[in-house]
């Protein structure tokens, strides 16, 4: 991955496009959309944390029905997409 600190570097962003393609910035690493991409990323790590202690709640309760597992699982599966992405972009 390119130095994040490059003008020229690209940064992948924590959204896609309209059409479901991957969005890059390309230039100021500090600039509004950077700053813009990190809130978005700390506000996609907390609902990641949620999931994944609701999951733990889940998985630790004996009488936990289907229901309740599946709901989890849709839970944890897009905040696992999201950390991976964040993952991605970070390098």
């Amino acid at each position: 991955m390119a130095d994040q600190h490059d003008p020229n570097s690209m940064r992948l962003l924590p959204w896609v496009s309209d059409m479901g393609k991957p969005c890059y910035l390309v230039g100021d690493p500090e600039g509004v959309v950077a700053t813009f991409a990190d809130r978005v990323e700390e506000r996609q790590l907390a609902a990641a944390r949620q999931a994944l202690s609701e999951a733990h709640s889940v998985l630790g309760e004996p009488a936990a029905g289907a229901l309740a597992l599946r709901l989890a699982l849709a839970r944890a599966v897009p905040a696992l997409a999201h950390v991976l992405r964040i993952a991605e972009s970070r390098g």
